[in-house]
């Protein structure tokens, strides 16, 4: 799959990253002449300097044979010019804009945005720091789903430490995507992976199955 990204902050920069780990063609561009050079010097020629809500750009990049199209900037009026521009001039069938104020969710489904994806704050700044009053935090909203991206902290005293994710009571809804380790890098759990104290798990759940999914993983 031919996926094209647009913003080279720190949403873009480790999307991108997931992406090629998972082997699709990606492309990102990039306004900031420093960051695309950044992006360039550390990963090649996935990194492209320039305006994606430009039609030239866009076509620079090849746009019209793309799978998919998603904009992550920090600003929502480009992230919407950026995916039209895509949609309507290069006919790309998905298109994905992040939205950071979410009232502007709405718009941008009525002007034929495929996916919002609502993040008052980037995930990667939920991550990085500690929030030891909510264990419970919210990260993403996928409107088109009605899922929700939230991030558990596991406490040293939980129940679920030292065991499999098979052993733990998940809602049948909800999915374990990622665990966050200090000095390690983030594991795609899968059935057998135990969880240990003071992980972060980032999951994807329905709204109605929070509480569910924070008993299952820190206790009630």
């Amino acid at each position: 799959m031919y996926i094209i990204v647009v913003g080279g902050g720190r949403v873009g920069y480790y999307l991108i990253k997931a992406l090629l780990d998972e082997g699709h063609e990606v492309l990102i561009i990039e306004k900031n002449a420093a960051v695309s050079k950044t992006i360039a010097d550390e990963m090649g020629s996935v990194c492209l300097h320039g305006d994606g809500c430009e039609a030239a750009t866009l076509d620079g990049a090849g746009t019209a044979r793309a799978d998919m199209f998603i904009a992550v900037t920090g600003d929502d009026e480009d992230n919407l010019i950026a995916c039209q521009v895509a949609k309507y001039k290069f006919n790309v069938p998905r298109t994905i804009a992040r939205v950071r104020n979410p009232r502007n969710e709405t718009i941008f489904k009525k002007l034929g945005i495929d996916v919002t994806v609502s993040s008052t704050n980037i995930i990667l700044e939920h991550i990085e720091h500690e929030v030891p009053s909510h264990p419970l935090m919210h990260l993403l909203t996928i409107s088109e789903r009605g899922l929700e991206v939230v991030e558990v902290k596991i406490p040293a005293g939980s129940a679920s430490v030292g065991k499999t994710i098979k052993e733990l009571s998940l809602p049948p809804e909800s999915i374990l995507s990622l665990i966050i380790r200090k000095e390690r890098k983030p594991i795609v759990p899968t059935a057998s992976t135990s969880l240990k104290a003071e992980d972060q798990v980032v999951a994807v759940t329905p709204p109605e199955s929070e509480e569910a999914l924070r008993a299952a993983l820190i206790g009630s």
